[in-house]
């Protein structure tokens, strides 16, 4: 291996098989090396033609940590760097299987380099891989604050979602790890640097739907939001409407800016004579739509059945300015108007 041209760091030998690039990034960042251990770069790196002859020695002796022993003079203090090997040897562990030492090098990385996007992708799918939703939602979502046009990281949220609502029920939002917040400065970074991500999903670049509130939900959220708000409906049509109630209000939590959503909640707030319920949700329907036919009508039967007649005549007036043939909405007025007389 004498005079063999060194490799690159942070580029393992080129295989289909993770063991020889998990070695050799094993000798280039032993175990016993943390994020913050001075790794010597460059041509001192031990080169992929010596791993075989490596491996023959015990793992910790001097020829074994090659010339990234701590203290070594003339180590290499790029931060950067050393957070691209713990992540490409995090890669070898979780193609390998080992996604608890994934994790472990993928924070190494992230601590180096906060909020890179590859060290958080890994370890979401390591987490994910054991099981550990909270932790892999946690960090798929970090990543859609980066840049909200990863796939992968969408499609991971979308699954991550899926599970935790089995497993935690309509309040798992609140079991949740606290979610960073991504620093300007983060996004700005990669925005800057044409990464493969954005080189593979430009065609997919989501577009962010933001709410009168000012929340924000992502291309996946309002996707996820139009499917349980359909599941509330179709529970609706069995006649299950406090379960609707819970599918509503998880479309809710995604996106908040369908006026339908309100309205559909009402009826079941209606159904379970939940009036005071009703009347809010009708109320924050109107408030996204002001045409919004159903909610009018909603809200004038829960005035209704609050013996509050007059603001129920004045919905049904507001109503049939709308739809004067309207016929259920007619009858209604005639029941008001016997009550108000």
């Amino acid at each position: 291996a004498r005079g063999a041209r060194p490799q690159k760091a942070g580029h393992p030998p080129s295989s289909s098989d993770p063991l020889a690039a998990r070695f050799w990034f094993s000798a280039v960042l032993p175990a016993g090396l943390g994020p913050r251990t001075r790794l010597r770069c460059g041509p001192a790196l031990v080169p992929p033609t010596e791993i075989l002859r490596l491996l023959g020695k015990r793992p910790g002796s001097p020829r074994f940590l090659g010339s990234v022993a701590p203290g070594t003079p003339g180590g290499c203090s790029n931060p950067e760097e050393e957070s691209i090997l713990f992540s490409n040897r995090a890669a070898c562990h979780l193609k390998d299987g080992n996604c608890r030492d994934c994790i472990k090098d993928c924070t190494s990385a992230l601590a180096l380099i906060p909020f890179s996007m590859k060290p958080l992708l890994r370890r979401a799918s390591a987490y994910e891989a054991l099981e550990k939703y909270p932790l892999a939602y946690v960090d798929y979502k970090t990543v859609l604050q980066i840049d909200d046009s990863v796939a992968s990281a969408v499609e991971g949220l979308n699954r991550m979602t899926r599970a935790l609502m089995d497993s935690l029920g309509p309040e798992w939002r609140l079991k949740l790890p606290s979610i960073p917040l991504v620093p300007v400065t983060a996004q700005k970074r990669w925005d800057s640097s044409p990464s493969e991500y954005h080189k593979e999903n430009t065609k997919g670049k989501f577009r962010e739907a933001t709410t009168a509130k000012g929340k924000v939900s992502s291309a996946g959220d309002v996707e996820r939001a139009r499917v349980l708000k359909e599941e509330g409906n179709e529970l609706v049509k069995k006649g299950n409407h406090k379960k609707a109630i819970e599918k509503y209000s998880e479309s809710l939590s995604f996106s908040d800016t369908e006026s339908a959503t309100y309205s559909n909640r009402a009826l079941c707030h209606l159904a379970l004579k939940q009036y005071k319920e009703a009347v809010r949700d009708c109320t924050e329907a109107l408030r996204l739509d002001g045409k919004n036919v159903k909610a009018f009508y909603r809200r004038a039967q829960a005035y209704k059945a609050l013996k509050d007649y007059k603001s129920s005549f004045e919905d049904i007036n507001s109503l049939l300015q709308l739809e004067p043939r309207n016929g259920p909405a007619q009858k209604l007025q005639q029941e008001v108007n016997q009550s108000l007389n």
